[in-house]
C-alpha cells in the first residue's frame, strides 16, 4: 500500500511528571468510565487513572440522542436482535460478538440503571421503547426525549465522582508506553493547562485501555465533537496495533443542513424521528425510501443515506428533507425537545416546515482490532467504544448498538484486567523516529476527506485524495510539539490508512460504496483489511471474515452433500467447547502475540481420509491459510502429508485440536468404511450405515461414510418410513401399521423390518419397497432372497461381522448395514506437526 510516511511516536517533550496507577483509561464517556467503575467494583484498591481530552462529561456519548439497543419486550429475542445487526452488518459482523452483544447487553444496561441512569418510563412504569432503522421490534431505551447520552454521561460521571476514581482533564493522549517486552505499561500525554500537572507527562500502569472515541474530525462535516480526532487509532497504529476495516464509515443520513459550506459539528436529527414516524421527502415533497427497502425510512443507515445522496444527485440539490409535521408542536416538544430547541435556533420550526437534512461523517465502525475481551493484538493494551472493532457492527452499525457495545465490552475489559492481573514491567523509551504535521493542514486534510472520500467514493476520487494526504505530509517550516500539531498529525494519520483502505476495497458494501464497483462481492471481498505500522512503512494485509466460509470452500462442501451453515455451526460449538471465556490460556502465555507458524496434518497411519473440508474451515476461522495436499476418499499412507496451514502460532495452536478431533473421527469412519465396502467387492452388495451417529455429526458422519465408498440409509425420521417390531406391536400387526402409514404418507417409501421368515409373505402383499432382516442368519438370509425373488429390495443387519460380511453379501441381498460404522469406529491417527 502506498502512503506518505507515518511516524512511529510523536514529536514531543521528555515527560517532566510520572504518574504510577494499577490501569489507565483514556477517554471519558460510556466506555472508558464503564470500565473504570467496573474494576474499581473488582478490585476496590485497585488505583485508577482516567484521562480524558476536554472535561469528564465532553466525548461523543454526551451527544448521542437515539438511545440503547436491548432486548427487553417480551416479544422481543436476543435472535432478533442478532439477525437485525447481521444484516445491517452486511456479512462482515462477528457472530460471536453480537451473540455476546445481544445476550449480555439487557444485564448491562439493567446495571447502568443500578449507577443511576434514568430512562423515560410509561405512565405504568415500564421502559419506553421505541425503533430505529435497522430494528424490527421496538428495543430502544431513552433517556429526556432525545437526550440518551447526555443522561448516561451524568450518571456515570456522578458515579466517578462519587469513588475514589482519579481523573486527569485538558490532557492530550501522545503515545503508548512499552516495556521490553513490548507489553504496554502506560502512555505519555499532554495536559493542556496549569495546575498539579501541566505539560508532558506519562502515566505508568499495568493496562492501558483505550476509550477515545471516534475520527469524524477526519472529516469537513460531522456530527462528532471537536475533540474526536481519531487520537485513539493514531496512538495504537505507531505502537503496532493491527487496526481493522477504517473504510466503513457510517454517515448518518439526517444531519441537520445549515447551509453551503458549513463544516465542523453538525447537529444530528436522530433516527428516533424516523422510528416515531417522521419520514423522508425530496425537494417535491416525494417520499422516496418507499420504493428502496422494505423498512422504507426504517432502514439500515448505509441504505438510507445512499438513498439521499442518488435523490440529491438526481435532483441537483444538496439535501432532502425529514417531514414530521404530523407530530405536533407537543410531540416535538415533550419527545424530542433537543431537536426542537436546535432546529428552533436554526430557524427552522419542525411543526411547521420540514426538517432540512443531509448525511455526514457520523460513526467508525472499524478501529482498533480487539478480542471479545477488548484486548488488542499488543498485550495489555485494550480498546473499548468507537476506537474499536470487536467485530460487532461489520461494514455498517446498527442504530443504537453503539452504547450498548461500549457497556458490555467495558464490563469485560474490566473483568479481564482483573482476572489476568497483568504483569509488572519497568517502561523503556521507545525511542523510535518522530515527526509532526503542519496544524495549518488541518482544514485541507477535512476538505479532501469530504470531496473525495465521503458517502460517494471512486478510483478517481480516492487517488486524488491519498494523493492530497502525501502532498499534506510535507511542510517548508519547522513544526513545533503543541495541542495543534500533534491532532492534525493524528487526523492525516488516520485519513491515510483510511483511504487506502477504501481504495483498496474494490466493492460496494454497507457504509462504504464505490461507484465504479457498485455491487457487493463476496467471492473476492467477504473479509476484513488489517493495517499495520512497521519501520517500513503501513501494511495491509486483507484477512478472509472469520464467520464467513470462503465461497470456494462451501461450494465444495455443498457438492459433497454438506451443508455450509452446518459445517459452520459444528465448528461453532467445538471452539466454544475449547475457548470458553479465557481462551487458550497456554498459547495465550507462551507465544507472542506476532508470531506466524507453518505445520502439517500428517497421517500418523494408513487410511482413508474424510472431513478435510472441514479441518481447513477450523483453521480459517482461526486466521490460518490451508494448502491440501490430499483429498476426501484418498487412500493415503502413514507420514503423507493431508494439509499443510500457515498463520498466527497461536490460532494455529488453539485450531489443532477442534480440527483434528473432526479430522481423525471422519477419516477413522471412512477408513472402516473402506475396509467393508473391500471385504464385499464383487457381490452387488452395498454397504451402508444406520442412524446410529453422534447427536449433531450425523451429516458429518454421513459424508464419511460415502468417503469411504459406503451409501447412506436415512439421514432423519422423516425421510421414509420404517415400521419396526415396537410399530408394529403398536398397531396391532405389521399390515395394520404398514396401512397407516400409507394412508398418511401416501407418497412416503416404507420400509419394514422383519425378524422372522414367516412375516415377509405380508410384507410383500402390502407393497413393501424395501425389507430390512434383523438378526437373519447366512441360510435365513439365502432364504429370504429367493422368497422376495426382487420384488422388493432387502438389507440384511445385526450380528454381521467383518470376517461374515461376503458371505452374507453373496446371498444377493441389495445391502449391509453396519450401525458400527459411525458408532464405534476407531480414530485414524493423524497429528499436526510445526516446521521448525
Amino acid at each position: 500500500m502506498s502512503a506518505p510516511a507515518i511516524p512511529l511516536r510523536l514529536t514531543a517533550p521528555a515527560p517532566g511528571w510520572v504518574v504510577e496507577a494499577d490501569v489507565v483509561v483514556v477517554g471519558s464517556g460510556i466506555a472508558g468510565l464503564t470500565v473504570a467503575l467496573r474494576h474499581a467494583e473488582l478490585d476496590p484498591s485497585a488505583r485508577i487513572l482516567v484521562v480524558t481530552k476536554d472535561v469528564l462529561s465532553s466525548g461523543s456519548t454526551r451527544w448521542a440522542q437515539g438511545g440503547i439497543a436491548a432486548v427487553l419486550a417480551p416479544d422481543d429475542t436476543p435472535d432478533e436482535h442478532l439477525n437485525d445487526t447481521l444484516v445491517a452488518g452486511v456479512g462482515l459482523c462477528d457472530v460471536r460478538a453480537v451473540r455476546m452483544l445481544v445476550t449480555e447487553g439487557p444485564g448491562a444496561l439493567r446495571r447502568l440503571m443500578g449507577r443511576g441512569a434514568r430512562f423515560d418510563r410509561t405512565p405504568d412504569g415500564e421502559l419506553q421503547l421505541t425503533r430505529e432503522g435497522g430494528h424490527r421490534r421496538d428495543r430502544i431505551v431513552h433517556a429526556g426525549g432525545d437526550a440518551t447520552g447526555a443522561e448516561v454521561q451524568r450518571a456515570l460521571v456522578e458515579a466517578v465522582r462519587a469513588g475514589a476514581i482519579e481523573v486527569i482533564e485538558h490532557a492530550l493522549v501522545l503515545d503508548l508506553v512499552k516495556d521490553a517486552r513490548g507489553r504496554a505499561r502506560g502512555v505519555t500525554l499532554h495536559v493542556m493547562g496549569e495546575g498539579a500537572r501541566d505539560g508532558v507527562g506519562a502515566v505508568h500502569a499495568r493496562a492501558v485501555v483505550l476509550a477515545t472515541g471516534g475520527m469524524g474530525q477526519v472529516y469537513a462535516a460531522t456530527t462528532n465533537p471537536v475533540v474526536s480526532t481519531g487520537d485513539g487509532v493514531a496512538l495504537a497504529l505507531r505502537a503496532g496495533a493491527e487496526l481493522r476495516d477504517l473504510e466503513f464509515v457510517q454517515f448518518h443520513p439526517t444531519v441537520l443542513w445549515l447551509g453551503e459550506g458549513s463544516t465542523g459539528q453538525q447537529p444530528l436529527i436522530s433516527e428516533a424521528v424516523r422510528g416515531e414516524g417522521a419520514f423522508l421527502v425530496d425537494h417535491e415533497g416525494n417520499a422516496f425510501m418507499r420504493d428502496v427497502h422494505e423498512l422504507a425510512d426504517l432502514a439500515p443507515r448505509d441504505v438510507v443515506a445512499k438513498a439521499i445522496m442518488r435523490t440529491m444527485r438526481a435532483t441537483g440539490r444538496d439535501r432532502v428533507h425529514l417531514d414530521g409535521r404530523h407530530f405536533g408542536e407537543e410531540r416535538w416538544r415533550t419527545r424530542f425537545p433537543t431537536i426542537y430547541a436546535v432546529c428552533r435556533a436554526n430557524g427552522i420550526d419542525p411543526v411547521t416546515e420540514p426538517i432540512p437534512v443531509a448525511p455526514a461523517a457520523h460513526y467508525a465502525s472499524g478501529g482498533i482490532r480487539t478480542d471479545l475481551r477488548g484486548r488488542t493484538s499488543i498485550e495489555g493494551l485494550y480498546a473499548c467504544g468507537e476506537v474499536a472493532c470487536t467485530g460487532v457492527h461489520g461494514a455498517n452499525r446498527l442504530a443504537s448498538n453503539s452504547l450498548l457495545e461500549g457497556l458490555v465490552f467495558a464490563e469485560r475489559i474490566a473483568e479481564d484486567i482483573h482476572a489476568v492481573r497483568p504483569a509488572p514491567g519497568d517502561p523503556v523509551d521507545g525511542g523510535a523516529p518522530g515527526g509532526l504535521v503542519d496544524p495549518r493542514v488541518r482544514t485541507r486534510i477535512q476538505a479532501h476527506m469530504s470531496t473525495g472520500a465521503s458517502v460517494l467514493r471512486s478510483r478517481e476520487s480516492l487517488t486524488a485524495t491519498a494523493t492530497a494526504l502525501r502532498d499534506a505530509r510535507w511542510t517548508p517550516v519547522h513544526v513545533p510539539p503543541c495541542t495543534e500539531s500533534w491532532e492534525a498529525t493524528n487526523l492525516l494519520t488516520v485519513a491515510t490508512v483510511l483511504t487506502g483502505a477504501a481504495l483498496t476495497r474494490l466493492e460496494t458494501r454497507g457504509s462504504h460504496w464505490r461507484e465504479d464497483f457498485p455491487d457487493r462481492d463476496d467471492n473476492e471481498w467477504l473479509g476484513h483489511l488489517d493495517v499495520t505500522l512497521t519501520e517500513e512503512g503501513l501494511k495491509m494485509t486483507y484477512t478472509p471474515h472469520g464467520d464467513a466460509m470462503p465461497p470456494r470452500l462451501a461450494q465444495e462442501l455443498t457438492a459433497a452433500g454438506l451443508d455450509p451453515a452446518e459445517v459452520d455451526a459444528v465448528v461453532d460449538r467445538a471452539l466454544a467447547e475449547d475457548l470458553t471465556e479465557a481462551g487458550d490460556v497456554t498459547s495465550e502465555a507462551t507465544i507472542p502475540a506476532g508470531q506466524r507458524s507453518i505445520g502439517d496434518v500428517v497421517a500418523r497411519r494408513d487410511g482413508v481420509v474424510a472431513g478435510l473440508g472441514v479441518a481447513e474451515a477450523v483453521f480459517l476461522r482461526l486466521g490460518a491459510r490451508v494448502e491440501r495436499g490430499a483429498k476426501d476418499g484418498e487412500r493415503v499412507r502413514a507420514g503423507d502429508v493431508l494439509m499443510t496451514v500457515e498463520g498466527p502460532t497461536r490460532g494455529l495452536l488453539t485450531a489443532e485440536r477442534t480440527a483434528l478431533n473432526l479430522l481423525t473421527h471422519l477419516s477413522g469412519i471412512a477408513t472402516l468404511t473402506a475396509r467393508w465396502v473391500e471385504a464385499v467387492s464383487g457381490t452387488g452388495a452395498r454397504v451402508r450405515d444406520s442412524r446410529k451417529t453422534l447427536p449433531g455429526l450425523r451429516a458429518l458422519e454421513k459424508y464419511a461414510v460415502r468417503c469411504g465408498g459406503g451409501v447412506n440409509h436415512r439421514m432423519s425420521l422423516s425421510d421414509a418410513a420404517l415400521i419396526k417390531d415396537n410399530h408394529v406391536v403398536a398397531a396391532g400387526g405389521v399390515a395394520e401399521a404398514f396401512r397407516a402409514v400409507r394412508e398418511r404418507y401416501p407418497d412416503l417409501p416404507i420400509e419394514v423390518e422383519v425378524d422372522r421368515i414367516d412375516q415377509l409373505a405380508p410384507v410383500l402383499d402390502e407393497g413393501a419397497e424395501e425389507i430390512l432382516l434383523d438378526n437373519f442368519t447366512i441360510e435365513q438370509t439365502a432364504l429370504a432372497v429367493k422368497i422376495v425373488k426382487n420384488r422388493a429390495k432387502l438389507e440384511a443387519s445385526g450380528g454381521l461381522t467383518l470376517e461374515s460380511a461376503r458371505d452374507v453379501a453373496e446371498t444377493g441381498v441389495d445391502y449391509l448395514a453396519v450401525g458400527a460404522l459411525t458408532h464405534s469406529a476407531s480414530a485414524l491417527d493423524i497429528a499436526l506437526d510445526l516446521r521448525g
